[in-house]
């Protein structure tokens, strides 16, 4: 008997087939199509909670490490974390700036927490401590940028040494 996950090719098999997945029993087409704002109907159903982008600046450091494997390494989270947008570093620090998508603050900063720690052992990264944390949603982000303050808008996206 042969165990894998569904729709997964045999090993060794180039191509993988793909699966569809069901709606939920609590899956509304019609709602789906149109809101009840749209529709001007009121469905008396709890909204739900939507999900907002938060900009993240994670800062690492701890001991001196070779900066050819710290680059590497960060190379390897951004290519582990599709939604990193650049990445400075040094041989005792990092900065790491990406979005991510949550429900609210606390969730964004969980998840920022947790992005060292869960890639440590894949990315093979420095045993580095996060020293700093910054979370602000879009408007905020924005709002700085236009101003004229606060971190420069993450371009060019990439690994790049301070």
């Amino acid at each position: 008997m042969r165990r894998a996950r569904p729709g997964a090719s045999p090993r060794g098999t180039a191509e993988r087939a793909l699966t569809s997945v069901e709606a939920g029993a609590d899956f509304d087409e019609e709602s789906f199509d149109e809101s009840p704002e749209d529709s001007g109907a009121d469905t008396g159903a709890p909204e739900r909670e939507v999900s907002k982008l938060w900009h993240i600046t994670l800062s690492v450091s701890g001991a001196e490490a070779p900066l050819k494997e710290v680059r590497r390494a960060l190379e390897q989270l951004a290519h582990d974390h599709p939604f990193l947008l650049t990445s400075r570093y040094a041989n005792d620090h990092a900065e790491i700036r990406y979005w991510e998508e949550a429900r609210d603050l606390h969730d964004a900063a969980a998840v920022a927490l947790r992005l060292w720690g869960e890639h440590r052992q894949s990315a093979k990264l420095p045993p580095w401590e996060i020293v700093g944390l910054e979370v602000i949603d879009r408007e905020t982000y924005h709002q700085r940028i236009a101003e004229g303050y606060g971190p420069p808008p993450a371009a060019p996206v990439g690994v790049h040494p301070y």
